[in-house]
């Protein structure tokens, strides 16, 4: 869930890109980076922190080109350094990627590129896109990547022409303008970045530049939202439309497996085979104000309708499938079989929100477990004496992974010889550091104040892992994990079906009920868990009283409080 911006013009990038990158900002705000020219040299900027951060870096190390790529990032693969910061490099400094989403294989990619002579400078996943083009683009040129120095080698200031296919921009057709034939550079790098992304497995949204190239950004989209802005002799690439808003209306939207070849006179593009595809122009008329949250008219629901991409990232790199089609569920790196099966009980530890993932998380392990399981409130469980120990498994779940009462009962438990494992949202928080391992839902941020994107990928983590659990101990069937597992990888595409069905009947019921006093909420299994987290959320965003009840309770007193005018 982080933020990418590109530029190619007659303006100076640097502060085209910054501004993009303030927009973007509620993506991700633990680093940022810059990469353009000074003159013909490629140059990166990157800091951490806040984006503030990077405006003093440029003013003591300026991007002065016309041409530049940006990112703004939320933490998933690394903690938020330097190094970590995007853009990033291939060895020989002459290739630039920043990119969103998840490279599910970039360790046994990492691995191989190694054992070639590629050396990493950051923890992260997407740096092996770099490097996986640099090893390409000096194969296709027969080069070796090494040179008798041991010092890396790739083709520079190349300036052969070839044929370029056409391209479109009136607004409602599909992009047919003229542009300019690619220089040999920017042939070379669109070759090494189709044969990069044949390697890869996870999602992407990649913008690439090369060093001899001023007039050419290329990027690639699978899984991961990106878009093209068209402007006059200038234009744009974002990860999401708030970045451009203000600087052009019209936008296509690109699609999986589209590749983009950006110029300044025109937009090119093709499949990852290279053939030709076409996309409609759309035009846009939020004005900037609006487009901080994305056109919706709150960041509530603009999270909602974020919540298949979140489950998207959650289940990646998760699932595996085997040769006959059969899926399983691979946590060996976070939780070893043989501490699966040494486990006689386990208790998920949390508050609000992901405590009521955690009741969930309960049922689930119930189902497809053999082990006896409990959900306890944070703020409670360490002023009591829970009776765990070395054979209990401590699950705490946190948003943030800085909740004080999850926090303190993580370390109650671990005080008390539990093994901890955490659910949590931000790499490198309290949570994740002192737990004895980690599963990030990898929601990215949420700025509105209920949850719902992290609340809905930390059900997709606790299901994992207890299907993982329950065949791990041979409690349940491979059948059976397949079978869910089938379900959960559907399950992004029904919900995103389900929120456009369903948000305008739920005005209506706004309308309706938006001024009653009392509501009460009632499910049965499962569905008594959601209705807790309903009634949660509406109270703490509308300020009406309301109570969840186990169905079969409604009965037993509360059916008195039942009265004309209460849902």
């Amino acid at each position: 869930m982080c933020g990418i911006v590109g530029y190619v013009g007659k303006e100076t990038a640097a502060p085209i890109l910054v501004d993009g990158l303030r927009r973007l900002e509620y993506r991700g705000y633990d680093s940022a980076g810059v990469a353009g020219f000074n003159v013909t040299r490629l140059h990166v900027v990157k800091s951490t922190g806040r984006l503030q951060n990077l405006e003093k870096a440029l003013q003591q190390s300026p991007v002065t080109g016309s041409i530049g790529i940006a990112h703004t990032r939320w933490a998933t693969h690394g903690a938020p350094t330097h190094a970590n910061a995007h853009p990033h490099t291939d060895c020989a400094g002459t290739i630039a990627v920043v990119h969103n989403g998840i490279i599910e294989n970039y360790l046994e990619l990492r691995v191989w590129l190694t054992e070639r002579g590629h050396t990493f400078r950051s923890e992260t996943d997407s740096e092996v896109l770099a490097h996986l083009m640099e090893e390409f683009a000096a194969r296709t040129h027969g080069k070796s990547l090494r040179n008798s120095n041991g010092r890396h080698k790739l083709l520079r200031n190349l300036a052969i022409s070839t044929p370029a296919a056409s391209a479109s921009t009136s607004t409602g057709a599909a992009l047919q303008t003229a542009v300019s034939p690619p220089t040999m550079a920017a042939t070379m790098l669109l070759s090494a970045l189709r044969q990069a992304l044949s390697c890869v497995e996870g999602a992407y949204a990649i913008v690439v530049l090369h060093q001899a190239d001023h007039d050419t950004l290329i990027a690639a989209r699978k899984d991961s939202p990106l878009i093209i802005g068209l402007g006059e002799g200038e234009n744009y690439i974002a990860s999401d439309i708030p970045a451009i808003v203000g600087r052009t209306k019209r936008v296509i939207i690109l699609e999986d497996g589209d590749i983009a070849i950006v110029r300044r006179d025109g937009v090119e593009l093709q499949d990852l085979e290279g053939a030709p595809v076409e996309r409609k122009v759309i035009t846009v008329d939020w004005d900037p104000g609006q487009a901080e949250k994305g056109g919706y008219d709150h960041f509530m629901l603009k999270e909602i309708h974020e919540q298949p991409t979140a489950l998207r990232a959650a289940l990646a790199g998760r699932i595996h499938k085997d040769e006959n089609g059969m899926l399983s569920v691979k946590l060996e790196q976070v939780l070893s079989p043989q501490k699966v099966k040494s486990f006689k009980r386990v208790v998920f530890t949390a508050a609000g929100t992901a405590f009521h993932a955690g009741l969930l998380g309960v049922q689930w392990i119930e189902r497809w477990t053999d082990l006896p399981v409990q959900a306890e409130v944070a703020s409670e469980f360490r002023y009591r004496e829970p009776r765990i120990g070395t054979d209990t498994l401590a699950i705490v779940v946190s948003q943030s992974g800085e909740t004080a009462d999850t926090l303190a009962a993580m370390r109650e438990a671990a005080r008390r010889g539990a093994a901890t494992i955490a659910i949590t949202n931000v790499v490198g928080s309290s949570v994740a550091r002192e737990a004895d391992a980690v599963i990030y839902t990898q929601a990215g941020p949420e700025i509105a104040v209920a949850s719902t994107k992290a609340y809905t990928t930390q059900l997709a983590v606790s299901a994992l892992l207890a299907l993982y659990m329950g065949a791990v101990r041979g409690a349940i069937t491979h059948q059976r994990v397949n079978e869910v597992l089938q379900s959960l990888s559907r399950i992004t595409a029904t919900l995103e079906q389900a929120i456009l069905e369903v948000e305008t009947q739920m005005r209506d019921v706004a309308v309706e009920w938006g001024r009653v006093t009392d509501v009460f909420y009632i499910g049965r299994g499962l569905d008594y868990a959601v209705a807790m987290e309903g009634q949660l959320k509406l109270k703490e965003i509308s300020y009406i009283h309301a109570e969840a009840l186990a169905a079969g309770e409604l009965k037993h007193g509360t059916l008195a409080l039942i009265t004309e005018g209460i849902p």
